[in-house]
């Protein structure tokens, strides 16, 4: 009896070690992942390239140690930190005006990269206002044309949850961001032009 559990058991304690480790790595895609964000709002994009490399190295780590454990790599954290890389990738290509890289670029799984893509776009929002604060208009417009474009993509994904991975609550959340975002712009564009229709009439002294 004691053996036959013992065999049981085998299994469990490996993916356990596996478990250890990659819930260790996925801690620290997530840090970096977040440092790297705050880096490319502060315009630092060299120093946020390091970090989502620092963060990608991590990330490869937690596939590594737990590609022989499905079950385990599919209990939730390391998706999580596939889409906290995602988000952080995808946030400074956005912000740079770079190609985006695929899932396939990436090497995670496709929800991951999906509710990324959705997580990225919500970012964009502190770095419009950053740019409409500095007087760019212009940039502020492009921007929300972006995060326009990245919800019209997302939202034609019609699938399950179970499948997404809760993609729909993502897509709500950014819907919100966006809705909140274009309320800013129009603002900012009528109180310009308002502003420059009072400099047109008002004679000089």
């Amino acid at each position: 009896m004691q053996r036959l559990v013992s065999d049981a058991t085998a299994p469990l304690v490996e993916a356990n070690g596996a478990r250890e480790i990659g819930l260790a790595a996925c801690r620290r895609v997530i840090r970096s992942s977040g440092s790297a964000i705050r880096l490319v709002h502060r315009l630092e994009f060299d120093d946020a390239a390091t970090v989502i490399a620092e963060a990608e190295g991590s990330l490869r780590e937690a596939q590594r140690a737990l590609a022989a454990h499905p079950a385990v790599a599919y209990a939730g954290f390391l998706t999580d930190a596939e889409k906290e890389f995602v988000e952080a990738t995808l946030t400074l290509a956005l912000v740079q005006g770079a190609p985006l890289p695929s899932a396939a670029d990436l090497d995670v799984m496709p929800p991951s990269w999906l509710k990324g893509l959705a997580e990225a776009a919500s970012e964009l929002r502190r770095h419009l206002l950053d740019r409409l604060r500095a007087g760019d208009l212009q940039r502020g417009e492009v921007l929300l044309e972006v995060m326009d474009d990245a919800y019209d993509a997302l939202v034609l994904v019609d699938f399950p949850d179970a499948i997404t991975g809760g993609l729909r609550r993502t897509l709500d959340a950014l819907r919100a961001v966006l809705e909140r975002t274009r309320g800013d712009v129009t603002t900012t564009v009528l109180q310009t032009e308002l502003r420059k229709s009072i400099e047109r009439t008002v004679p000089p002294d």
